[in-house]
């Protein structure tokens, strides 16, 4: 939380200078400023924590999310994604304005497909669009997808938006091997809360962004130790700094530095080597549905 404000700045856009008009009254700040809405034009791009391209990357926006502009400082944006509430730092180039968007109508289902500027299958890609995209298509040509904002998708790889899956652990399994990116949320890259995050919205839940935000708000607490529970298929499992859901009742599946990427592990070894200077094992287990 921050001191001044005692609200969290990473669901809030609230600085010093400047804060949302939303706040006046909550907040003190130098001045307010209403959102300009814009959108990812980019398959994916990061949320920075400073306007600085060496600032600590803490989420990412997904192309077509939306993005609540409140200020602009050089080549940067500062605002907020509509998917989770992220607030953050990112390139303005990355940026378009928002025009009223289109109904997304699909989903990309596989890791990742190619966006091109014409429906043929030698033409050059323009970008990669990763697992859960959501896109508006307008029609279809050679078993492409013409979206209502521009550019095609090959069909075969998207799923209507509102047909979702119902095990999110069978979801996540289909990542192993991926890479561990820290601020990651995309089948690129992804870190622990990025992977939980998007096999959820997968299966139709929406999830914030951080672990910590999840221990607070997803599901039901059954557990705050892990002992006292029958673990189960799906289970949500927290340690000092870290999530992982249950593939069964004694192995996890999780995006861990440790490996550097999304796999499976016995519960009791990622409970052992939790970091030991925020305490050791498993410190909420929560079910949903």
């Amino acid at each position: 939380m921050d001191g001044m404000t005692g609200l969290d700045p990473r669901r809030y856009p609230v600085r010093p200078d400047l804060a949302a008009d939303s706040l006046r009254g909550r907040v003190t700040a130098a001045r307010f400023a209403e959102p300009v809405p814009h959108r990812c034009r980019r398959g994916r791009t990061s949320l920075h924590a400073a306007p600085d391209a060496g600032a600590m990357k803490t989420s990412e926006l997904l192309y077509g999310e939306s993005f609540a502009v409140y200020d602009r400082c050089r080549r940067w944006a500062w605002g907020q994604c509509g998917t989770d509430g992220y607030v953050g730092y990112v390139r303005l180039h990355a940026l378009r304005a928002a025009e009223p968007s289109p109904t997304p109508t699909h989903r990309v289902a596989v890791p990742w497909t190619w966006l091109t500027d014409a429906p043929a299958l030698k033409h050059p890609p323009r970008d990669a669009l990763g697992f859960g995209t959501l896109l508006a298509v307008a029609g279809t040509v050679n078993g492409y997808a013409a979206l209502a904002d521009g550019g095609w998708v090959f069909a075969g790889h998207l799923r209507p938006a509102d047909q979702v899956d119902t095990d999110p652990v069978a979801v996540a399994e289909r990542f192993v091997g991926v890479p561990y990116l820290w601020g990651g949320r995309s089948s690129h890259g992804v870190d622990c809360s990025g992977l939980v995050q998007m096999v959820l919205a997968a299966c139709g839940v929406a999830a914030p962004r951080d672990s910590d935000m999840m221990a607070a708000e997803l599901g039901t607490l059954v557990s705050q130790t892990g002992q006292d529970v029958a673990l189960r298929r799906g289970d949500i499992v927290f340690f000092p700094g870290h999530v992982a859901l249950m593939a069964d009742a004694e192995t996890v599946i999780h995006a861990t530095a440790f490996t550097q990427s999304v796999c499976k592990e016995p519960l009791a070894a990622v409970a052992e080597r939790a970091d030991p200077s925020r305490g050791r094992g498993v410190t909420a287990v929560r079910r949903l549905g």
